[in-house]
């Protein structure tokens, strides 16, 4: 969808400097027009970098997520945090960067690279999960988890914990105990995020 407005936006630019072009073509040098031209320039490169962060941050979405339609939080939003997923997520507050209809499952499972067994790790979506076909997983399923929210994730064997048809939001946050800002973290539901 995003690519579509983009590609409009960028459509105008060029139509509308065809347009100065053709009315500045029989004048003299107007340095309005040089001025112009470079904010159009700029305007075209700024439409670039906002593509190319977009593209970065969907880089690791499932092409096959349903984008939420009418999320209760809307992307570029903020929200108070009410899960405690990782140390410093409670009580900060999140800037929604995504919101999608799917799936969420807790699951437990051995990290590929060994150690102590994660459980009821919270949350893995439906999309994420390797061959999950149509039907959602009942509790005490188990399937192989395609995400790599955390080393040694993907590849693993989880065992479904509970299942819930929700809203899920990824988010950026920056830690109540300080630390560098977490962009995109995926997931947190709609009922672990509050109104400020």
């Amino acid at each position: 969808m995003y690519e579509n407005q983009l590609v409009s936006l960028l459509n105008r630019l060029d139509a509308t400097n065809k347009h100065l072009d053709a009315t500045t073509k029989h004048t003299s040098e107007n340095p309005a027009v040089h001025e112009t031209e470079e904010l159009i320039n700029e305007v075209r490169a700024s439409i670039f970098d906002i593509k190319e962060d977009i593209d970065s941050n969907l880089a690791n979405v499932p092409d096959d997520l349903e984008v939420a339609p009418n999320p209760k939080f809307k992307v570029g939003s903020q929200a108070i945090i009410e899960a405690n997923h990782m140390e410093g997520m409670e009580g900060g507050t999140a800037t929604i960067t995504g919101a999608y209809d799917t799936v969420a499952y807790s699951v437990s499972f051995t990290t590929t690279t060994g150690g102590e067994r994660v459980e009821d790790h919270k949350w893995v979506i439906h999309e994420e999960l390797k061959n999950s076909g149509e039907d959602f997983l009942e509790p005490g399923e188990k399937a192989i988890i395609e995400a790599s929210h955390m080393e040694g994730m993907e590849g693993a064997e989880a065992t479904i914990e509970s299942a819930r048809d929700t809203t899920v939001y990824m988010i950026d946050f920056k830690p109540t105990t300080g630390g560098t800002e977490v962009e995109n973290h995926k997931w947190v539901v709609e009922s672990e995020l509050s109104t400020k």
